[in-house]
């Protein structure tokens, strides 16, 4: 996969990118809507994954291209535009959340592709979110430990995207390790890796059900249980 968007990248933009990012999907072992209500959740990291593929430009805006859609979006960075309901509000968000934090933002670039089916539970959105605040955190030189990376990327999905969502999906995805399972205090937010037994795959069942969290009943569910707490 890293040869060919880096092929992608090259075609399209007719250079070579200056880095290539990729952010896992996750599947989540036990706790559900628990990473909300200040609780406990063991997410593993899959192999499906979204990879960014960028280079930096002298404008302050960001050019991206969609490749598994074939669509492109172009945003100033000097004015982030409003949510648009589309692919593109995941990078849009993180550059709104890296800016509300004072972060001076490259222009980029970039190429996306990823392999975590859309609509499956898996984190898809919080994949693209971790794999574009990394990237831009590499070209503008800024720093950030993973932890802080995941809250921001959780920020842009709250704050912009329109999603209250827990840390859990962002946080496994930052922070996932080949092997391991990750316990996370979601009060506290401290977390350790767990190793998983040796000869156990991780099986995921499609059900054929799609979701858009944007669009469903999730924000609903977690103010019911806020109310309950």
């Amino acid at each position: 996969m890293q040869a060919s968007i880096i092929s992608t990248f090259e075609t399209h933009f007719g250079r070579r990118p200056d880095v290539v990012v990729r952010a896992p999907g996750r599947a989540n072992l036990l706790g559900g809507h628990t990473d909300y209500n200040d609780g406990y959740v063991l997410p593993v990291a899959i192999d499906r994954a979204a990879w960014v593929a960028a280079a930096s430009i002298a404008t302050p805006e960001a050019h991206l291209w969609a490749l598994d859609l074939d669509e492109t979006a172009t945003f100033s960075l000097g004015a982030i535009p409003p949510v648009a309901s589309d692919w593109a509000d995941y990078p849009r968000g993180v550059a709104w959340a890296l800016k509300e934090r004072r972060f001076e933002l490259q222009g980029m670039e970039a190429v996306l592709s990823s392999t975590v089916p859309v609509g499956s539970g898996l984190s898809s959105s919080a994949a693209i979110e971790v794999a574009f605040g990394y990237t831009w955190q590499l070209l503008s030189g800024f720093d950030l430990d993973l932890r802080e990376l995941a809250l921001i990327c959780q920020r842009a999905e709250n704050g912009y995207v329109g999603v209250n969502c827990g840390i859990l999906d962002q946080m496994a995805s930052a922070m996932g390790a080949e092997g391991h399972a990750r316990l996370l205090d979601c009060r506290t937010l401290e977390s350790e890796l767990v190793p998983m037994p040796d000869g156990i795959a991780v099986i995921v069942a499609d059900t054929k059900v799609r979701r858009q969290l944007a669009s469903s009943e999730y924000n609903v569910r977690r103010g019911q249980c806020e109310q309950a707490v």
